[in-house]
């Protein structure tokens, strides 16, 4: 398995950093290598949605299957579909990247805030870069 470098991140927004961030952003999409071996899918999708509100169990898979169509995800896996909280870190990068915070000791040190969170892993013929060993992520705006 290729090793993966993390980005060095340079300092988080603020909440109200995020929150003029997030004012026009309708979700982020990221990519990055799977870090599970074959035959894991080889690649480590998370969704942001602009939302903190309660979708319904019976709408999710709805939601997952309109994302796979219109970025040519072929197939998925570990699906998890809820509200996280969701840091954005200042890198080398043009926009902030989206971090899911899952570890509680990091959510008392780092702003976030709460959105619907979709992470799974995929196949893509359209995510070369994530097979290749690089992340990447992008925003799309209302």
């Amino acid at each position: 398995m290729q090793e993966v470098k993390p980005l060095k991140i340079h300092s988080y927004l603020s909440p109200s950093e995020i929150q003029a961030h997030l004012e026009k952003v309708e979700f982020i999409i990221m990519a990055a290598p799977s870090l599970l071996p074959p035959p894991a899918l080889p690649i480590h999708f998370t969704i942001f949605l602009n939302t903190a509100e309660p979708i319904p169990e019976e709408i999710k898979p709805m939601i997952l299957d309109k994302f796979c169509r219109e970025h040519g995800i072929t197939a998925h896996s570990d699906l998890l579909f809820e509200t996280g909280r969701v840091a954005f870190a200042m890198t080398a990068q043009d926009s902030p990247m989206p971090r899911h915070l899952l570890d509680p000791a990091e959510a008392n040190t780092i702003p976030w805030v709460a959105l619907q969170v979709i992470d799974f892993l995929g196949e893509a013929e359209g995510f070369k870069e994530a097979k290749d060993g690089l992340s990447g992520w992008s925003y799309s705006y209302n």
